[in-house]
């Protein structure tokens, strides 16, 4: 069976020029955004269902940018064993009919940004993080929406747990891996990645079938607070 999707397109011939600059502004400046009161609500009610579940006894795998949330079901099955919880913006993504989701998993809708912030503030230790085909923004002047160029990344990296990152895109990758040897000293390779015959999300499988080649970082993280500027205070 054979697909189509559209390939990434990108004034860069390599990684951008700025990604040591954007994260050393990350590391100096805390991030000051307030938090949103419905992403604030929604990792309430997470927490809650974290907690009732066993959390803290069950590892946690945070399915970042979920989608519509087939990951967040695939992982489930995969480790049964573990709290599996995925966060998109969107409430349509959210909502399409993907089958049940496990016992063990839990879709949230919520600003990443924010979710983030309030996990690694309430002590959440993830065993796996995913960062499963993230919006590439290609353009070289929207460095900093991409997660790499953003003010978020050194709470994405405290966060810790083994952090995999996958793209049809190999230079968000290997932007992705030099920021996070930046701030961690952690040198993870990026290498080329064949799915298996359960494709983890949609655009894996439409990526895969069109015939583009996808790629993959993975890296194990300690549980690192102090990465963050400003830790200590209150995230408001």
């Amino acid at each position: 069976m054979h697909a189509t999707s559209r390939v990434i397109a990108t004034n860069q011939l390599g990684p951008h020029k700025d990604v040591a600059r954007r994260v050393a502004r990350a590391l100096d400046h805390p991030l000051r955004k307030p938090v949103a009161a419905h992403t604030r609500e929604a990792f309430e009610r997470a927490r809650a269902w974290y907690e009732q579940q066993g959390g803290g006894r069950r590892p946690l795998i945070l399915d970042a940018g979920c989608g519509v949330g087939l990951s967040t079901r695939q992982l489930a099955a995969r480790f049964d064993d573990h709290l599996v919880i995925g966060v998109d913006r969107s409430a349509d993504r959210l909502s399409r009919a993907h089958g049940e989701v496990g016992g063990n998993a839990l879709l949230v809708r919520a600003d990443l940004v924010d979710f983030w912030r309030l996990a690694l503030a309430s002590g959440w230790q993830p065993a796996r993080h995913y960062l499963l085909y993230p919006n590439p923004y290609p353009k070289s002047a929207h460095l900093k929406q991409r997660w790499h160029g953003h003010p978020v990344l050194p709470v994405i990296l405290a966060l810790g747990g083994r952090l995999e990152l996958r793209s049809n895109w190999r230079l968000y990758v290997e932007e992705f891996a030099l920021a996070l040897h930046q701030v961690t000293g952690v040198a993870a390779p990026v290498e080329p990645f064949v799915p298996g015959e359960r494709y983890l999300t949609p655009f894996e499988r439409k990526y895969h079938l069109s015939g583009q080649s996808l790629w993959r970082l993975a890296a194990d993280l300690p549980h690192a607070p102090q990465l963050v500027p400003g830790v200590s205070q209150e995230v408001n």
